[in-house]
């Protein structure tokens, strides 16, 4: 477009609707970050009363006041009209990034918000006392998100606390819900996000035009915290996307999907099976057991089976040559040459199918071989049986898919060496036979490491997300938090410099403890590690990186393994429960069956 046409046609649409009496701009977060709305350029100058302009020139008098040197302008505005962004290089020897978030009922996406964090760390690399100004058309929502997501993922603070920074540093913060709920949902839980704030006085005017006037696509039927004519908000869900996700080492066939719109497609159809209506893993997550939920174990039966030291996935069969695992990432991968033929007619292929489980890495004859053990089911061929009690699912598992295949590899119409792992149904028994899993042969027997048991509820249905009713016990001795390492150097005066290891989880932009840091551990900086506590030293004892993990547990989480620990669920007193205390069904109906101890596992 011409410069005089550019010109005529800026000032045909005026300045964009509320801008007028929004306030010009925030206080600078964490001395790095200048929130604001959006200069115009003096050719509004007509249209804009005195009192309410706000320029370019406005905003470097202002920081030179301050004392301050504005570096890096970073605009998120979808337009190009507002103001001429040669005049800010030229003028004012400063930088200027478009990054270009449609906004109004559109947060920014995973893809722009890496993009901002990576212009934002460069330059405070290279240049750490200089400010970044960051705008959008009114410096709130999207400005607000991404600040808050560079707090969260640069500064390890917690989504709590980065939203209430905002907040603080420009009232009211972040008001549009959708907003809120998307950063809640990326880095937190969704559950918590807390309720966005009245609408501010200034913002009087409909929200029915995009930044260059044109009408927005629902209509306008959007209010400006998100809210629909309806009463509904319309939800936004992005995914968190590991660029660098990778599969269980040592295992071949499998390969990361990246490519879109494949990744989402596969995502939201495991969420929509599992009825989990936000982002992220939608798999059932048990809790630690604790001297509290012991007494489910009273309530209602329960079957048990050994905690695997594996790598949890779900795995969605989808048709032939279309089997895919997803991780605790939600990250997505192919699978290769694993086939899962029909009970009825053994040409035809499974479809429609998702189950949970873990994949482990047995050691056979100086062998490692991988092992998918399938411990739960979603659905079956379209069919919710993920609804119906534990012992159907267990018997649709081994009936529907491990039964068929075994008759396939019998009849030598399957060839399983070509296949990237082998897979089983993991065995549930009574919850009175949990000392012979422990301490009997079983975990002599088995080719993988026994670290605990689980307890699976046996008349509830699969409840995705963080399940109260599904348990897990470990040793006291073996409970573990999942931390993010920050190394950090600790001076002071007389004393010498040491490096200390911060520990940190979410929902806290505080540690949450500390430990020492030894050589091993510098190259775990800024990773998500493993740490059981050691009660002898008082101190947390690095265990692992978890390398299946982009984020650290939720304090809550922390807190309850913290409990666990200080007040154990020790051997004897679980043994006391499962074989005196247990919910106990009418004799006539107790199986045999579920009253055997466990088998000798089958060698591969």
């Amino acid at each position: 477009m011409p410069a005089a046409m550019s010109q005529g046609y800026s000032k045909k649409l005026g300045p964009p609707p509320r801008w007028l009496k929004c306030p010009r701009k925030g206080q600078v977060i964490v001395s790095k970050f200048l929130p604001m709305k959006t200069p115009l350029d003096h050719r509004y100058d007509d249209q804009v009363p005195e009192m309410y302009r706000f320029n370019l020139e406005m905003i470097f008098s202002s920081m030179k006041t301050a004392k301050a040197k504005l570096g890096l302008i970073i605009d998120l505005t979808n337009t190009s009209r507002f103001y001429k962004k040669d005049e800010i290089e030229e003028n004012f020897e400063c930088r200027y990034v478009k990054l270009q978030c449609r906004g109004h009922d559109e947060a920014p996406s995973e893809e722009q918000t890496q993009t901002f964090l990576d212009i934002a760390s460069r330059f405070i690399m290279q240049k750490p006392l200089e400010i970044i100004g960051v705008h959008c058309t009114h410096g709130f929502n999207r400005t607000g998100f991404l600040i808050a997501a560079y707090l969260v993922e640069k500064m390890s603070w917690s989504i709590e606390a980065a939203v209430q920074e905002v907040a603080k540093a420009r009232p009211p913060g972040i008001y549009k819900q959708d907003y809120l709920d998307e950063l809640f949902s990326r880095y937190g839980d969704k559950d918590d996000a807390p309720p966005a704030p009245p609408l501010p006085d200034w913002c009087d005017e409909s929200e029915n035009a995009d930044d260059d006037g044109h009408p927005l696509s629902n209509g306008g039927d959007a209010a400006a915290d998100g809210t629909r004519k309806d009463g509904k908000r319309k939800r936004l869900k992005t995914e968190f996307v590991k660029k660098d996700a990778k599969f269980v080492e040592g295992v071949k066939g499998v390969i990361h999907v990246t490519t879109q719109p494949r990744l989402a497609e596969i995502q939201t159809r495991v969420q929509k099976m599992c009825g989990w209506d936000r982002a992220g893993f939608p798999g059932s997550q048990p809790v630690s057991m604790d001297v509290n939920n012991i007494n489910l174990l009273r309530e209602k039966a329960y079957k048990c089976s050994w905690k695997a030291d594996g790598t949890r996935y779900l795995m969605l069969i989808h048709g032939r040559n279309e089997v895919y695992m997803i991780d605790r990432d939600n990250s997505v991968f192919y699978v290769q040459n694993l086939e899962f033929p029909r009970r009825k007619d053994p040409k035809a292929h499974i479809r429609d199918t998702l189950v949970d489980g873990e994949l482990i890495l047995d050691k056979v004859d100086g062998q490692t071989v991988p092992r998918y053990l399938i411990y739960d089911i979603i659905r079956f061929e379209s069919q919710e049986v993920g609804k119906t009690n534990f012992d159907l699912r267990m018997f649709c598992i081994g009936k529907e898919l491990i039964g068929p295949r075994h008759e396939k590899i019998k009849q030598g119409q399957l060839d399983k060496t070509k296949e990237p792992f082998s897979v089983r149904s993991k065995h549930f028994w009574d919850v009175s036979c949990a000392r012979k899993i422990l301490d009997g042969d079983f975990a002599n027997q088995v080719s993988h490491e026994v670290d605990g048991l689980v307890f699976q509820p046996v008349p509830d249905p699969y409840v995705p997300g963080r399940s109260q009713d599904v348990l897990k016990w470990k040793p006291p001795t073996l409970n573990s938090v999942d931390f993010k390492l920050k190394i950090t150097k600790v001076e002071g005066t007389g004393l010498l410099s040491t490096k200390v290891g911060l520990l940190y989880v979410g929902g806290q932009d505080q540690p949450f403890a500390q430990m020492k840091v030894s050589k091993a551990l510098k190259e775990f900086d800024g990773k998500i590690i493993e740490c059981s506590f050691d009660m002898e030293n008082n101190t947390w004892k690095f265990l692992r990186q978890r390398t299946d993990k982009s984020f650290p547990n939720h304090y809550s989480t922390a807190v309850a393994v913290c409990g666990s620990i200080k007040h154990p669920v020790t051997k004897d007193l679980l043994f006391h429960v499962t074989e005196h205390e247990r919910w106990m069904p009418p004799v006539r109906s107790r199986s045999d069956h579920e009253m055997m101890p466990p088998p000798a596992p089958k060698v591969r």
